[in-house]
């Protein structure tokens, strides 16, 4: 799903939403995490996961050309951990999909 895709979604099941509407809310919303993450906040949204960043150190790489060795600093990314409900929910549908039988 494309950000494209929830603005379009989110106009279609709310009617009192036009879809410049929506796409304001998106973006309020992404823009908002984004800047919770930028601070080092995490965001934890019960049924569906949690948004952190992590630390990844230092670390000696290779250039893969060359064979010499590459200094990579430190870095922060973000990181998503899905929650219990969505995991359940998105392992159940899987195998419904698939045909599989959990016996």
């Amino acid at each position: 799903m494309t950000r494209s895709d929830l603005v379009e979604e989110l106009a279609n099941r709310f009617g009192q939403l036009t879809q410049r509407d929506a796409e304001y809310a998106v973006k309020a919303i992404l823009d908002a995490m984004g800047e919770a993450l930028v601070r080092g906040h995490r965001i934890e949204i019960r049924g569906f996961g949690s948004f952190s960043v992590n630390r990844r150190p230092p670390r000696l790489g290779r250039n893969p050309r060359s064979g010499e060795a590459v200094a990579i600093p430190e870095k922060r990314v973000p990181h998503f951990k899905p929650g219990k409900a969505l995991r359940e929910a998105v392992d159940e549908r899987t195998k419904q999909l698939l045909g599989v039988d959990d016996k």
